[in-house]
Order: structure tokens, then C-alpha cells, then sequence
């Protein structure tokens, strides 16, 4: 069958086939009848099957129909139309798609989402649009402000909504359907159909059609997927390895964590390849240059964590690699599902190590199949020195001392001092000297071997001689003519001056 026989006016024929589709996908056949006929709908479909032309295409057939305005009005403010996505690269993504659709429609459509200003969404969406795709965070924002009118809804699409649920939106999805007019068409479109989206379905859904063209939790099969089994610190060399010799144009990469993603990305250019991290610590102008550059060609490598596994829509990307395995074994059929979109072949990498293998099972006991191994094209995995020289900033601080001190001897300072290593003196300095050094902890900084120390006291000389004339003599010479106490005699404990009376407690 044709686009054709589907029921599309001859505005959106000659747009479909100005962006290179000729016949439509298993999916679209089934979801755009349904939509015209103003069903709910409920579908269940892996990425790069061509959903977002399944609800863009009769969307806009309802808004324009023949390819002619309607009679509506836009009021400002007002929205017609409502796409919900979970991350910002697939909100951008469905909106360029929808306006390349509407190339001959006269179409007022906005992209509203968090990470970058929001006064260019405002004047967007104050004349009153047609179609307004967003992120449910920026949306919910807007709409406390009144700054978005969504009381006059038609339709409602929930695009990846199973996504939408493991990031935690579903709380604002609903405080925006909160929102809505009761009366409305809804479109759910998911990867799969798990018990949550069942349940959200039951909840937002009125009779809907279901839709299942492919079998629950499977791998598109024209994606040749392999799996290399090595150390986690030989990942890096085995990838930079695979893409020279295998001569990658263009490769996404997965990694779990951000930090990961940029150390990955820092190592692949150190090593001559372009590459580029994108993740949510990125700023959005960051992430929209990266991803601009990738699809350009100009860039190589893009480094991803799972934001990335939805809402990438790249022509032809042939190859994507798994540099660790994501923990929800569901994650892995989109992440793959980012090469072999439309039709066309692509290869899947995972690098695999042993504390990562039970991951891998349950990716094949989900995915019902098991992963081949591939060949490594003679990689031949570092020596502990080469990677200890991938890592100077590492050997560079363990060589630095400790409180940014010279790197000297304790027991040097000690031996000069006759204290014990790292322990201050807790003698006076003389009759007028500081207060003795607490035996607690100090914050005081310990002090620099290129200051001055100053000279110690001669240790006072223990008398034991009986006390007799000659004995006083000799006290007297040894303390410099001095007053000095009797050995025996016991100071009085707070001395006080003649006459003074003790003080009176509490006032007398």
C-alpha cells in the first residue's frame, strides 16, 4: 500500500515524499486510519518504526483538512493539539519532523522544554498555535503562569510514555491532563507494553485500538548485534581500536553515567578521534551543537547516557556501541534501537566485562537470543604501564605532599627537636612566652622548614643536692643570681596579694 490510499491530502503526499518515504511502515498503515477516524489509539512499537509519522501525518490531515486552514480560530494562547515528551532531544526531534510534514500547511506550531530561556517560548505561543510539542516540566511552568491555555485541547499524544514513567514525569503528566477538557482524542504511543503503561492506558484511554506490530521486548532483527568480553580497564584502548581499524565514520555511544561519558570522550580525542559528550549536566546549547555537528558529519564520536537512547533520529547511523550495559535490560532495545532505523541495516556493539555478565544474560533472556562474539581485529590489550600512563593527573597527585608541605621527613624535624615526629612542644617560652599548646587537635597549619625556628631554652638542670648553704650556692650561680624556691617547698595554689580577702560568692 501507498501513502495514498491512506486518506492524506496532496500537501502531505508531496511533503512525505520530499523527505525520501515512499511506502508507509507497518505501524503507520495501521495507526493513521484509526486516527482519522477519531479513535483513542494505544501503540505498542519499537524505535525507528516510523511512529511519529503514524500521529504527525493524520494530525495534521484533522487540522488542515485537504490541505486547506480550517475554520477555526486561534486565540492567543489557546493550543489545539498536544505532544508530551519525555526529554528535550525528542521533544526538538517530533517538532522538526511535524514542520517538515506541514512544509505546504499553514501551520503554527511551538517547541517548548527546560535548559534554555523561556521568554522565546512565550512569544511563540501567544498568538495561538496548532501544535504544541513539550517536555511536561517547562509546560507545567508555563501553564501555572497562564502563560498557555490548554482548555481548548483536541488531541492529546503521549509520545514514549513507558519513558515518560522511568523518569519520574508521570506526576506532572498528570497534573497537565489535570488541565485538559474531558472530551478529547488520545494517542499513546510506547516501546512496550508493561503493566504501568496498561494501567496509565485503562486511566487516560476511552476504548482505544490497540496496536502491536511488534512482539513484546524484541530486537529489530536487521541489527547485527555483537558482544566483546573484556576488562573494564581495556574498554577504552578495545573502542578506540575497533573505530580506527574498522574505519567508523560515525558511532553513538552509551555510557551509565555522565562523568563516565565525559572521561570516555576526553581519552577518544587525546586519541585523534573527534568526540563529544552529551548528557543532562550539558547545557542545552551544548547538547544542540553536539548533536547538529554529529548528524553534520563533522563530528565522530558522540558519547551519550540514556537521555540520549530516545528521540535520536540520525540517517543511517551505522554503528552503535554499548560501553558498559544499562542496568533495566529494556534500555538496551533502545539504545540499539538508535542504528537500523527505516529499513536499513545497522550494528550494535556491547563491551562486556565480568561483572557485567548478568546483565548481558538477562539482555538475552529478554531479547530471547544470544549475542555473538565479534572479532576485535587484532587488539592487543594494554600493559598495567601503558594504562598508568593514560592516568598522569593521578600519578601527578599521589607524588604531591600532603596540605600542599614540602615532601620532607617527619623523623628528620624530629631528630633536631628531640620531640616525637608530629608533635608540637608543649613548653613555655619563658616567663612571658604564649600559652601552652593544647593536646587536642589544632587548625592551626604546621610550620614551613623554610622559616626561621626559633632557639630553644637550655633545659633548667635538675638539683638533687640536701639543701644546705653550699648547695643554695651553687642553685643560685646555675640560675643566673635568680630567686629560687626550695625544692621541697610547695607553691600555694592561686597565690593572693596581703590583704586581699577571698572573694564573696554571689554577691556577699
Amino acid at each position: 500500500m501507498s501513502f495514498a490510499s491512506l486518506g492524506l491530502s496532496d500537501a502531505l503526499l508531496r511533503a512525505v515524499t520530499a523527505t525520501g518515504y515512499t511506502t508507509p511502515t507497518p505501524v503507520q498503515l495501521q495507526a493513521i486510519p484509526t486516527v482519522l477516524q477519531g479513535r483513542d489509539l494505544m501503540v505498542a512499537a519499537q524505535t525507528g518504526t516510523g511512529k511519529t509519522g503514524g500521529f504527525a501525518l493524520p494530525l495534521l490531515e484533522m487540522l488542515f483538512p485537504e490541505g486547506k486552514p480550517s475554520s477555526h480560530v486561534r486565540k492567543p494562547r489557546q493550543v489545539r493539539a498536544l505532544v508530551l515528551t519525555p526529554t528535550r532531544e525528542l521533544a526538538a526531534q517530533v517538532h522538526d519532523s511535524i514542520t517538515s510534514y506541514a512544509a505546504e500547511l499553514p501551520l503554527k506550531s511551538a517547541c517548548v522544554f527546560g535548559g534554555v530561556g523561556p521568554n522565546p517560548q512565550i512569544r511563540a505561543i501567544a498568538p495561538g498555535l496548532d501544535i504544541l510539542v513539550a517536555c511536561p516540566g517547562r509546560l507545567l511552568d508555563l501553564t501555572n503562569q497562564k502563560l498557555v491555555d490548554l482548555s481548548q485541547v483536541e488531541v492529546l499524544i503521549l509520545d514514549e510514555a513507558d519513558r515518560m514513567l522511568d523518569m519520574g514525569f508521570i506526576h506532572d503528566v498528570k497534573k497537565v491532563i489535570a488541565k485538559l477538557p474531558s472530551k478529547r482524542q488520545n494517542l499513546l504511543f510506547s516501546a512496550t507494553f508493561s503493566k504501568e503503561i496498561t494501567e496509565l492506558a485503562n486511566r487516560l484511554l476511552n476504548d482505544p485500538q490497540r496496536i502491536e506490530v511488534t512482539p513484546p521486548n524484541t530486537t529489530v532483527e536487521r541489527i547485527e548485534q555483537r558482544v566483546f568480553r573484556i576488562q573494564s580497564g581495556h574498554k577504552r584502548a578495545l573502542l578506540a581500536h575497533l573505530i580506527t581499524q574498522g574505519a567508523w565514520e560515525q558511532v553513538l555511544v552509551f555510557t551509565r553515567t555522565k562523568h563516565g561519558a565525559n572521561r570516555l570522550a576526553e581519552y577518544l580525542n587525546k586519541q585523534g578521534l573527534t568526540a563529544a559528550a552529551i548528557h543532562g549536566n550539558k547545557s542545552q546549547s551544548a547538547r544542540t551543537k553536539a548533536l547538529k555537528e554529529f548528524k553534520a558529519g563533522t563530528l565522530r564520536i558522540m558519547v551519550a547516557t540514556d537521555i540520549a537512547a530516545r528521540g535520536l533520529d540520525i540517517d543511517q547511523l551505522p554503528h552503535v556501541v554499548n560501553f558498559e550495559l544499562p542496568n533495566v535490560s529494556e534500555d538496551y532495545v533502545h539504545r540499539i534501537g538508535r542504528t537500523g532505523r527505516a529499513g536499513r541495516s545497522g550494528e550494535a556493539i556491547s563491551l562486556v566485562s565480568p561483572d557485567e555478565e548478568k546483565l548481558l544474560k538477562a539482555i538475552e533472556r529478554m531479547t530471547r537470543q544470544q549475542i555473538e562474539t565479534g572479532d576485535d581485529l587484532g587488539f592487543v590489550a594494554p600493559s598495567q604501564n601503558d594504562l598508568n600512563n593514560d592516568r598522569p593527573e593521578r600519578a601527578e597527585r599521589s607524588d604531591r605532599p600532603r596540605n600542599n608541605q614540602p615532601n620532607r621527613s617527619r623523623s628528620a624535624d624530629s631528630s633536631k627537636t628531640g620531640q616525637q615526629p608530629g608533635r608540637a612542644s608543649n613548653k613555655r617560652n619563658g616567663p612571658k612566652g604564649p600559652k601552652p599548646a593544647s593536646k587536642g587537635p589544632t587548625d592551626q597549619p604546621r610550620s614551613n622548614s623554610n622559616q626561621p625556628r626559633r632557639p630553644q631554652r637550655a633545659a633548667r638542670p635538675v638539683i638533687s643536692e640536701p639543701d644546705d648553704a653550699v648547695a643554695r650556692e651553687r642553685r643560685l650561680q646555675a640560675f643566673g643570681n635568680r630567686a629560687v624556691p626550695d625544692p621541697d617547698e610547695k607553691p600555694a595554689r592561686n597565690p593572693r596579694r596581703k590583704g586581699q580577702e577571698k572573694p564573696a560568692l554571689f554577691g556577699g
